[in-house]
């Protein structure tokens, strides 16, 4: 039998205020206290997983190791917590209504009529225990997407207020995260939408255990006492949660606030040792007092939302940080990018990322990017769409095949560089169909990525149709741009680079899947420390 324990965050008042950010900062910290701990994140949105979603809409998709295509929260999990998620670690409306539709078709309900409850919030409860009873966490901490009173989030709410009691007395807890705004006007701290959101909580039967409360300016204790008084908690249950300079300030400052303690207390389970963070404080001293700037262009063409390349972003910080250096992205929309101002629009950065992408939307500008930072001795890193940019730049204007593309934005091409991988030809359906998850790669030695990594057999996650035409292998080595890492079962191409450059180098994988706080990506140090010797 398990005997996991499980904290339940919600959200009131208005979104994006922070849960993934509290959940992971309060998994961080029971981890610190030495126990066994996950993230799980509940989506309402009834799309089977964000896979499908434009990155306007929801921001990035997320790859875990083992293939899932997942919200972006848990990228902030595994950055925090350094351990992987799995497809168990995120649910959505789609997968448990696509669940139990499948099940009364089949028979699985013996006639009897499938309604929201028992069933959709049956099928919700079991997903939520599935961690704990599979794995056998000491703490599983659940975050249920959007805010409380939302419609979809009902089923959610209702779910997890049955498990509160099916679970017993000090086995599981609410976390509540609302907002105080203020009000420049007046000069005043009003606590009104918090006490009306956790009304709405209690409407649905659910009494707040812990209130963490999202400010810009510190809360008195006058205030904590009224919402304490007003929202039915313990004083020492009202969290201060104010703006910060990085997100990775956000454990600390619960640490101060006892969060962590409170809610071990409130589970019944021992604070044990005082939670191991030296690393952790290290890496936000290097963030705060940094010893050289650096500027780095991000072509994408979804820059309007910057959650888009969200684990991108976090890995040049990672990555700035560990160089002592602080990293200015420069977010560059791909479409305005031509032949006659790519210079003026590059001159004020010392390297590029060319980032992932689907489409033919913004394609052309990339692939003018990779020219003149191949051409002008610029540091470069490639990712998925990016590495396949730089073969198609390369194949241009340096071998000389005019028409040289990818079969995705170009059917008739008669040099297909980049072209559909063998085990996506006669897929359909759009939905979990890429090559998904984390996949085995044999580098080169001797090659410059194999210095970055040093070492021959490494994984890395992958999200991608097309792949490097292996037919072109041969005329791209002699002309200088080579393989440097090979699937060693499929012989697909991982990673080209030009050796002759400064740092040119394009891989088809996602290594941003994987830079943590406490173990940045390789590719990402190596990048900004080559940037960082101008």
């Amino acid at each position: 039998m398990s005997n996991t324990k499980y904290i339940f965050v919600t959200g009131g008042v208005t979104s994006s205020l922070g849960k993934g950010i509290i959940s992971a900062s309060l998994a961080k910290l029971i981890q610190a206290r030495g126990y066994t701990v996950t993230i799980q994140k509940l989506d309402p949105y009834i799309n089977v997983d964000p896979g499908t979603l434009n990155p306007y809409e929801h921001g990035e998709c997320y790859v875990t190791e083992d293939g899932a295509e997942t919200d972006l929260d848990l990228g902030h999990y595994e950055r925090f917590i350094n351990l992987p998620t799995s497809q168990e670690n995120n649910v959505t409306t789609g997968r448990i209504y696509q669940t139990v539709i499948n099940k009364e078709r089949r028979g699985d309900y013996l006639g009897k009529t499938v309604q929201v409850i028992p069933h959709i919030t049956d099928e919700i409860k079991r997903n939520i225990q599935l961690l704990g009873k599979k794995h056998n966490y000491d703490v599983v901490i659940t975050e249920i997407g959007g805010t409380v009173g939302d419609i979809e989030s009902l089923p959610y709410i209702e779910a997890v207020r049955q498990l509160k009691w099916e679970l017993g007395v000090h086995n599981s807890l609410f976390v509540h995260l609302t907002l105080v705004p203020y009000l420049s006007a007046s000069g005043e701290l009003k606590t009104k939408p918090t006490q009306h959101s956790v009304k709405l909580m209690l409407e649905n039967g659910i009494q707040p255990d812990i209130l963490v409360l999202r400010t810009e300016h510190p809360l008195n204790t006058d205030i904590k006492k009224k919402v304490a008084l007003f929202c039915n908690v313990n004083i020492e249950s009202v969290i201060q949660s104010i703006d910060v300079s990085t997100i990775y300030e956000v454990p600390l400052l619960m640490k101060e606030e006892r969060l962590d303690i409170i809610a071990l207390q409130k589970l019944n389970l021992p604070e044990n040792e005082e939670p191991k963070l030296k690393k952790w404080k290290e890496f936000i001293n290097n963030f705060k007092n940094p010893q050289k700037e650096i500027t780095v262009g991000l072509i994408g063409k979804y820059i309007e939302l910057p959650d888009s390349y969200k684990s991108i972003i976090e890995s040049m910080v990672h990555a700035g940080t560990v160089n002592k250096c602080k990293v200015i992205i420069k977010s560059i929309h791909s479409e305005k990018i031509k032949e006659d101002n790519v210079a003026v629009i590059l001159k004020d950065v010392q390297g590029i990322i060319v980032a992932p992408g689907f489409g033919q939307r913004g394609i052309e500008g990339k692939i003018i990017a990779v020219k003149h930072v191949r051409e002008n001795n610029i540091p470069f890193l490639g990712i998925c769409l990016g590495m396949q940019c730089a073969v198609i730049e390369f194949g241009r204007n340096v071998l000389g095949l005019k028409d040289a593309d990818s079969t995705e934005m170009s059917r008739i091409t008669t040099n297909p560089v980049i072209d559909l991988m063998e085990d996506q030809k006669g897929v359909t359906e759009k939905g979990g169909t890429m090559r998904l998850g984390s996949y085995p790669c044999k580098v080169v030695k001797g090659s410059k990525v194999f210095e970055i990594y040093n070492e021959e057999n490494i994984k890395e996650r992958h999200r991608h149709r097309y792949e490097f035409n292996n037919h072109y292998i041969e005329k791209f080595e002699n002309a200088g741009m080579k393989p440097a890492g090979l699937n060693p079962d499929s012989g697909l191409v991982e990673i080209m680079e030009i050796s002759e450059h400064r740092w040119f180098i394009g891989v088809q994988f996602h290594p941003e899947y994987r830079s943590t706080v406490v173990n940045p990506h390789p590719l990402f140090v190596n990048f900004v420390k080559e940037i960082c010797k101008d």
